[in-house]
């Protein structure tokens, strides 16, 4: 049976909705909305003397360039900042995959992220933080040597997946929510659509492994932020804002958050 959710229109999208959604307009006022969310929290602390955390994604990544334009432009200081990205690629025997690769999380952030910020407002390389299949444990007891995160960003993938956390329908939402960073094999419906955005559909060189904070990591955060403004995430969103709470779809769990947003462009808004 066709779940009722699916029949939201844009115009009636958000109402009743377990989630909380922000309609916009095109994708560019998304990726804004995003990085005045990172400039404003940093503005704050900075403001207060107090150190920043994120949680940062590699999808989606438009806001890095307003982020870094804004970041130049007001000579925002990074020094304090910790930036925790969710994830990255690994090769079959469960070894980053190399920076120089283009599907590389670590080479995008150096490139189009740390690379075009004046160095005298960059954060030490050690606050640039990605998990390390060798050290599993580091992340969570960086969060905590930190005091926690102030703000998750991130997507939302085809599965509902959160970082590269991957559904487990036989795990309660409780027991999903727990699950800290680790390795992982890639679903088979993620590989195939990532591969289509980045690799030019080819499947077969697309990485099968990855390593990813966990449920636990993001949904501790104090804000939970995400974005989607895909075709196909008409669908996703939906899901995730209205439908059960369950470690089938892990997206649903941002749903018992205490300050979770969902922005949404125009065209997820769209009726699937």
């Amino acid at each position: 049976m066709k779940k009722e959710y699916y029949q939201i229109p844009a115009e009636r999208l958000g109402e009743g909705a377990k989630l909380p959604i922000l309609k916009l307009g095109d994708s560019g006022e998304v990726f804004y909305e995003l990085a005045e969310e990172m400039c404003g929290a940093i503005r704050a602390n900075n403001a207060a003397g107090k150190h920043t955390v994120f949680i940062c994604p590699v999808g989606p990544v438009g806001q890095y360039p307003i982020f870094v334009r804004l970041v130049n432009r007001e000579k925002l200081s990074l020094k304090n900042c910790w930036f925790i990205n969710m994830d990255e690629y690994l090769t079959d025997d469960g070894q980053w995959i190399d920076k120089d690769d283009p599907l590389s999380f670590r080479g995008f952030m150096d490139r189009e992220v740390y690379g075009r910020i004046d160095p005298e407002l960059l954060m030490p390389e050690e606050q640039r933080v990605f998990p390390d299949p060798k050290d599993l444990g580091r992340i969570p007891a960086l969060i905590e040597e930190l005091g926690g995160v102030d703000v998750a960003f991130g997507g939302i993938g085809i599965t509902g997946h959160l970082a590269f956390n991957e559904p487990q329908p036989d795990l309660t939402p409780e027991q999903f929510a727990q699950l800290q960073t680790r390795v992982l094999d890639i679903h088979p419906e993620t590989r195939a659509t990532n591969c289509i955005g980045d690799l030019g559909g080819n499947l077969e060189d697309m990485p099968r492994k990855c390593v990813t904070i966990g449920m636990k990591e993001i949904l501790s955060a104090r804000k939970l932020r995400l974005a989607v403004f895909r075709d196909w995430h008409r669908a996703v969103c939906r899901r995730a804002a209205y439908g059960e709470v369950t470690a089938a779809f892990p997206a649903t769990l941002a749903q018992r958050h205490p300050d979770a947003v969902l922005y949404v462009n125009a065209v997820a808004a769209q009726k699937p």
